[in-house]
């Protein structure tokens, strides 16, 4: 469904639909700056009417750890949550923390977990609880969160299961991308964009894993002399490095 069925249609989902198994809730209005359709209301009318649910998707523009938390109790069966607030490190709607209760609370209660999206304003200990308790995540896309890059570090050594991880728009430097090189190998693939790495950072790493293919992308203009990255894809590939490479890709 799109956002403008608003909480008052997830409510009756919620009421009615008491077997759903996946729901996708997508923006009517992608802006950042739009009203949004849906909150913390709707989200809450779901985990208490679905208690089978499995997969959600959820894009809004609000959000409290209560109501995260509230999904985590109720619906312990997920196996994916991705929970898309948009707005840039949004903090919890009520009381203006951090949302890290919330995902803890999903990555501690839903046992099952392999898929996680997380945003939001997100500190290093929302992190911590990922690599404490999300053993068994595979997927992990991460957006405009993290303190540090301790976060990167509780991730890439607590979650042992990890084979995609997406990361954009944080505050990662190359001391991250470092502390996972003993994991990489055995992952899919590593993406990250907007991030605090360096052109010299991801040769070192090319270097030190020669077994894996290592892809700087500069879709635009970049000075040599700033040394900065856009967006890095890390991946294994038995076939080696491709050779279809547009002009803005280099393999290191």
């Amino acid at each position: 469904v799109l956002d403008s069925v608003g909480d008052s249609g997830l409510q009756a989902v919620g009421s009615t639909c008491r077997n759903l198994k996946m729901l996708h809730v997508f923006p009517a209005d992608a802006r950042e700056d739009s009203p949004g359709g849906v909150s913390e209301e709707g989200l809450v009318a779901i985990s208490k009417g679905c208690p089978n649910l499995e997969s959600i998707l959820y894009f809004c523009h609000r959000m409290t750890n209560d109501a995260v938390i509230t999904m985590s109790l109720n619906c312990s069966n997920l196996t994916c949550f991705r929970l898309c607030i948009m707005g840039r490190r949004a903090p919890d709607h009520a009381t203006e923390q951090p949302m890290d209760e919330g995902f803890g609370a999903i990555v501690k209660n839903c046992k099952s977990l392999t898929r996680l999206a997380v945003s939001g304003l997100l500190t290093d200990r929302a992190f911590e609880y990922i690599g404490l308790y999300g053993k068994l995540v595979r997927t992990l896309s991460v957006a405009f969160a993290g303190d540090s890059d301790r976060s990167l570090e509780f991730v890439l050594n607590g979650c042992t299961n990890l084979q995609k991880l997406e990361i954009r728009d944080s505050p990662f430097t190359d001391k991250s991308l470092f502390s996972g090189l003993h994991r990489y190998e055995e992952m899919r693939f590593l993406w990250m964009s907007g991030c605090n790495l360096t052109l010299e950072g991801c040769k070192r790493l090319a270097k030190l894993a020669p077994r894996l293919n290592v892809e700087v992308i500069n879709e635009n203009a970049v000075d040599a002399s700033e040394n900065q990255v856009e967006k890095l894809y890390l991946y294994r590939s038995l076939a080696g490095p491709r050779n279809d490479l547009p002009s803005f890709v280099s393999i290191l």
